[in-house]
């Protein structure tokens, strides 16, 4: 009884039951006031056909033959005298007719009839009264009467057809309901399936959009999630399996090299030559140890921005300037385009960071001869400031997740140049934690063009990152 669909079905049985009996009562309740009604209005209309007749002929003969076509029809009469005394009736009456009369002697009535006795269950019969007048002046009345056994037993056929109607009605109430909810639910149940494969690490999740409403949405949004946590995990196990190496590689070095550094055989320029790639591959596991520390701070919204105001050309003209060696061996020339006059609100170290690795990945990727450009555009409200290079490029396939925490393009050649898969995503953590927006474009063998736009003005000098 947990299941979605039985709870749904119920709730929407209840509702339709509820709704169903309003309508069934109020239905049947007006058929059977309807048919009452004309029963009464047929009874007062022939007394007041008796009346009329009576009024023209008010002798014997007439009053014989009133009571004579009563006593072969349903209804009876009784016919009085202005005193109320009895003068004419049919037979037999039915019970309880003559007191009735007893008790109405000497009552005015409307001259159009009146009913004096209404339906009721217990009653054993409905009752009119019409008086009788000549020249103004009441000679009698005309007393009708029905039994309510023929009315008793209309109203029970009634009730049996509202049964029969009822039954069917809630039988199909309950089939298309409960029907309509394992239609409705169906999509759900499938969703709930699809999150327990996932929470056992199981990404073979199949939801088609079969359509455009809410839980079509969720659907496609399941499945997103799905391929989403599938590549995370594919990209979390290239990502160990990438650091235990790069790890396991400056390690295998500094141990194998100092080992090498002790023998006593060694020449004071062997000691030197392996303490210097002691320290190089000290200095790379630094910096792979530093990278991870400082993801762990973006994950756990530990990263502060200390901003302040800075000249951005002497800035990134300072920044540049420790290019240069590695500019030369490559043969690569950097152009800076920024206004003198342009300042900006940053974390001097913070984006110093953001320069350095966008730079060092133009220079990595760039071939021998060509050309880097950086260039700033001052607008009223933002600076834009544009990495260009004319390298390889990135494929259009991997373009959307650079920006991604432990994605990489090309395995094997960000192995080879020193990647990790943390510079891009560490990049756009500070870019966003200044309030700023980050963008790439890229073509293969044409180049890379990445685009930071920060805003000039921030009511905020002193913020962490959220």
């Amino acid at each position: 009884m947990n299941r979605i669909s039985i709870k749904l079905g119920l709730l929407f049985l209840a509702f339709i039951l509820l709704i169903e009996v309003g309508l069934f009562f109020y239905l049947y309740t007006g058929l059977a006031a309807t048919r009452i009604s004309e029963e009464l209005e047929s009874l007062r209309l022939r007394g007041n056909s008796h009346r009329e007749v009576l009024e023209k002929h008010h002798d014997s003969p007439t009053l014989s033959h009133v009571a004579l076509m009563e006593s072969e029809a349903e209804t009876d009469v009784i016919i009085t005298d202005e005193s109320g005394k009895v003068i004419g009736s049919s037979y037999p009456l039915v019970k309880g007719a003559r007191k009735t009369v007893e008790q109405w002697a000497g009552h005015s009535f409307k001259y159009r009839g009146e009913i004096i006795q209404e339906y009721q269950k217990e009653k054993l019969y409905i009752a009119t009264a019409s008086p009788i007048k000549i020249s103004d002046e009441n000679v009698g009345t005309v007393y009708m009467f029905k039994n309510t056994k023929d009315i008793q037993e209309m109203i029970a056929r009634l009730q049996h057809h509202f049964y029969i109607v009822g039954i069917i009605s809630v039988l199909f109430s309950i089939i298309t309901v409960f029907a309509l909810s394992k239609f409705i639910t169906l999509p759900l149940i499938r969703m709930k399936q699809a999150t327990q494969k996932l929470s056992q690490g199981d990404f073979s999740v199949k939801l088609g959009a079969h359509s455009r409403d809410e839980l079509g949405q969720l659907g496609t949004s399941i499945q997103t999630l799905s391929s989403d946590l599938h590549r995370l995990k594919q990209e979390r196990n290239e990502f160990l399996s990438s650091i235990s190496h790069e790890l396991q590689t400056p390690l295998m070095y500094l141990k194998g090299y100092a080992d090498v550094a002790k023998r006593q055989s060694n020449s004071e320029t062997e000691k030197d030559k392996y303490l210097t790639i002691i320290q190089e591959e000290a200095q790379r596991l630094s910096q792979l140890v530093k990278d991870l520390f400082q993801l762990a701070q973006l994950d756990q919204n530990k990263f502060l921005v200390q901003k302040q105001n800075v000249n951005l050309h002497s800035y990134l003209h300072t920044i540049i300037s420790h290019f240069d060696l590695a500019l030369k061996e490559k043969g690569v020339e950097l152009h800076l385009n920024c206004p003198q006059e342009t300042e900006v609100s940053i974390d001097p170290e913070r984006f110093q960071q953001v320069v350095i690795n966008l730079l060092d990945n133009a220079l990595k990727y760039s071939n021998n001869g060509t050309e880097v450009s950086v260039i700033v555009r001052e607008l009223p409200s933002s600076v834009t400031i544009t990495f260009k290079d004319q390298g390889m490029g990135i494929p259009s396939t991997d373009l959307p997740y650079v920006f991604d925490k432990l994605y990489r393009v090309e395995k094997s050649r960000s192995r080879k140049s020193g990647g990790y898969g943390l510079g891009l995503s560490i990049v756009k953590e500070i870019v966003e934690a200044h309030g700023g927006e980050i963008t790439m474009t890229s073509k293969l063998e044409e180049g890379t063009i990445v685009s930071i736009i920060l805003r000039k003005k921030d009511e905020y000098a002193d913020h962490s990152f959220n």
